[in-house]
């Protein structure tokens, strides 16, 4: 038989006993006005409003859609809702555990309920990204010849999974992580909704707060917390899900940490200054603080990068490209996962050789700037590609260094008022060692005197 999840038989039972079906399935979304989050997606006029046939016209749209995000935002929801606004049949494929010979077969009953009833089919199929080349070609008459609406779901780069005749023939959504505000709307109504709680219970705001933090930007999660959450309480005959019970519930500490307020920063900086100070067992402390707390994994990325030019710089070159690999990673995969390329930077950054060099240089090179020390570029320096500059002075005696030997050509390269500052001060840590004996002879040839530097000051 079809793997046919919302037979009619299946939804009777639902109407007739709401309590036979998690809570999460109990609210699931009938209409795309019910959908949370998604609104880039769900406009008047939008591919998906067409598809349910929304606006003029009556329905209309591709054969094929393709669903790319993060798990737990709506993916298998906005299939069913498809399914169910345009009456068709919903069946529901997992690349995990369907082969060629599933979806052969469920392509088949789909020819065979068309022909038969007039009933077209929706088939979704969920990670599609796990399916091979060929098992992806098996779906391709499908969805050339419209014998199915084919809804197919990845949590992975589409351009990269999934093949290119596939991808050609579909309509390509991308979809949001879900908000804050996105999920606390979606556990209120589930608290209210008779297709919920029904008012059974209440969630006081410590624990939304703690419940949100926990789902991670995943509906399901929350709302199957929610449901385990409140048959305890029940159970305890109390008529509000205390943060207490919550954590019970869930087997998760409540981690102090506000992600607007002064937990938020002060846990952020901890984890800074302990790379900052090598201490690798405090840092992976706090980003895991900040991780269970349910912190942004990009905002984490965004503070590693920060760190590895602020506080490591030359003293280790790989470490920029460290954090922004991790930054990178980070945004296109999210948690849980996220949590392994965090750490992974985290002990890169901790470890490695510290100076603050390129630091001080900027700081001390925007202090002068701001001081007025500026001054005018050069005359050799200056633009010579315009009609008029040699008279000017322009470009003239400009020694181009490629032609000298070393690749060093002895001239004056800053303004007067700066001509002997030295912003730049390496240390004798790491890898700087080497710019630090690098730049000395620089310097040397090109005839600067040793310079005040600024505000800036050597480490080494």
């Amino acid at each position: 038989m079809e793997p046919d999840l919302f037979t009619a038989a299946a939804e009777d039972r639902q109407e007739k006993d709401p309590s036979s079906s998690p809570l999460a399935v109990r609210m699931r979304p009938r209409t795309l006005d019910e959908v949370v989050g998604q609104q880039h997606l769900l406009k008047p006029g939008s591919p998906l409003r067409r598809l349910v046939g929304e606006g003029n016209g009556g329905p209309a749209g591709p054969s094929s859609v393709i669903l790319w995000g993060p798990p737990g935002i709506g993916k298998t929801t906005l299939a069913y809702v498809v399914s169910k606004a345009t009456n068709k049949r919903f069946v529901e494929l997992s690349a995990i555990t369907a082969g060629v010979k599933e979806v052969r077969a469920v392509i088949e009953g789909a020819r065979r309920a068309t022909g038969g009833y007039g009933k077209e089919t929706v088939l979704f199929l969920d990670e599609i990204h796990r399916f091979s080349k060929a098992q992806q070609d098996s779906l391709l008459p499908a969805v050339e010849n419209r014998w199915v609406t084919l809804i197919a779901a990845t949590t992975e780069n589409p351009y990269f999974s999934i093949i290119s005749p596939l991808l050609s023939r579909s309509l390509l959504l991308t979809l949001e992580s879900l908000t804050d505000d996105d999920l606390r709307g979606l556990l209120r109504r589930a608290l209210a909704d008779e297709r919920g709680l029904g008012g059974a219970v209440t969630l006081p705001e410590e624990a939304e707060a703690h419940l949100l933090r926990i789902a991670g930007g995943d509906a399901r999660r929350a709302l199957t917390a929610l449901e385990a959450a409140a048959g305890a309480a029940l159970s305890k005959q109390e008529k509000e899900i205390s943060l207490l019970t919550l954590e019970e519930t869930v087997d998760r500490a409540a981690v102090k940490y506000d992600r607007d307020g002064d937990q938020h920063y002060d846990v952020a900086s901890a984890l800074i200054k302990s790379i900052r100070g090598s201490d690798v067992d405090a840092a992976l402390h706090y980003l895991a603080r900040m991780i269970e707390a349910g912190e942004d994994p990009r905002f984490i990325g965004r503070r590693l990068m920060i760190s590895a030019s602020e506080d490591i710089g030359l003293a280790d070159p790989t470490a920029l490209p460290t954090a922004v690999a991790a930054a990178q990673a980070v945004a296109m995969i999210g948690f849980p996962e996220a949590a392994l390329i965090l750490s992974h930077a985290t002990i890169a950054l901790a470890l490695a050789p510290k100076s603050n060099a390129a630091t001080l240089a900027i700081s001390a090179a925007q202090e002068d700037v701001r001081n007025g020390l500026a001054g005018p570029v050069p005359a050799h320096l200056r633009d010579g590609h315009y009609k008029g500059a040699a008279k000017l002075g322009h470009a003239q005696g400009y020694v181009y260094p490629h032609d000298v030997p070393g690749g060093i050509a002895a001239q004056q390269y800053a303004p007067d008022a700066v001509r002997d500052k030295h912003y730049y001060r390496p240390t004798r840590y790491g890898a700087e060692a080497r710019y630090a004996d690098v730049v000395e002879r620089v310097r040397e040839r090109l005839g600067r005197t040793a310079g005040d530097g600024g505000s800036g000051r050597s480490e080494g």
